[in-house]
């Protein structure tokens, strides 16, 4: 995947209400500022001049949030009707997001689940950056939750690194590159989490890569998989060396993990048991009634703990 250009969005899917875009890596995903001379907004509007909405800040309705640093999937709506259906999803954390990552270290379980709470951290020259509880100058930690799975072994320029899917079963600001952090294993090329000794300044991007992401709206379930960035023939200096679990089997169980009634009580992406395989996906819940401007207050207000500061 080449560096971000106007011209070189990448579209995973496409349909009269949404769009999922593969976000280059160092791109941000809007800004107000004359300075940044490419966003996605950018490349949004240069591809896709029709589809700009004149009534929003941005002219396009984005529905989550990936730091400058991430790559992958991201989701689009089309219109008002469609991204109060996502809104909804996520208020009800039934969304499924999956991540891609180069850790540092070889990682020696084959799953973890990294439960540290997660607050804003108070502490000097460390504005706009997170913490896990128990951290000096850790503020309002919040429970959250993250699954680690391990699917390779190698070196990254002569360095042992890990090659993980990770599932975020909640959505803290920064949640994973603070649980892999606190792990002991920070992601590659993560500036602010990672190893202090500049190491990180080699890696030509942060390797963290939003790879599978699933959103059952009541009109339709969004799903894209993009293609995995961390490939010997993508990245020369990532040379593995023991396979532990196939991704494409980590894929299929991610298909096949049945998207819950919000009012069933069954385990949706909030449970660990969500990255198990399941059955096939049951038929989409019913329609439910239009949502008044109170639920809809209430779901952005939700969505800002998903919501990354500008700096990010």
């Amino acid at each position: 995947m080449e560096p971000g250009s106007v011209e070189n969005l990448s579209i995973v899917y496409r349909s009269r209400d949404f769009l999922v875009v593969n976000k280059h890596w160092d791109l941000r995903i809007d800004s107000k500022t004359w300075q940044e001379t490419l966003t996605l907004q950018k490349q949004l509007r240069h591809r896709f001049p029709e589809l700009a909405d004149p009534g929003t800040c941005y002219g396009f309705r984005f529905c989550h949030q990936l730091d400058f640093s991430t790559s992958g999937a991201l989701c689009v709506a089309l219109n008002k009707a469609a991204a109060g259906s996502a809104y909804r999803c996520f208020k009800e954390r039934r969304v499924t997001k999956a991540y891609l990552a180069l850790l540092r270290g070889h990682i020696q379980e084959s799953r973890v689940t990294i439960s540290h709470a997660i607050g804003r951290n108070s502490t000097e020259g460390r504005a706009h950056t997170m913490c896990i509880e128990g951290t000096q100058g850790c503020e309002n930690p919040k429970p959250s939750l993250t699954e680690l799975v391990v699917l390779e072994h190698g070196l990254y320029a002569g360095d042992p690194v890990s090659k993980v899917l990770l599932k975020p079963l909640t959505g803290r600001t920064h949640q994973l590159r603070v649980h892999c952090s606190a792990l002991g294993h920070p992601v590659v090329g993560d500036l602010t989490y990672g190893e202090p000794s500049g190491r990180e300044d080699r890696p030509f991007r942060m390797m963290l890569h939003a790879f599978y992401l699933r959103i059952p709206t009541d009109g339709e379930c969004v799903e894209a998989c993009t293609p995995d960035p961390f490939l010997p023939s993508l990245d020369a200096c990532w040379s593995p060396h023991t396979l532990l679990q196939p991704l494409d089997q980590l894929v299929q169980a991610l298909r096949a993990t049945p998207d819950p009634d919000p009012e069933d009580g069954a385990p949706g992406p909030g449970s660990p048991s969500a990255l198990l395989p399941g059955p096939g996906r049951p038929p989409p819940p019913p329609t439910k009634p239009p949502e008044t401007e109170t639920q809809r207050a209430s779901c952005l207000q939700w969505l800002s703990e998903w919501t990354l500061e500008p700096d990010s």
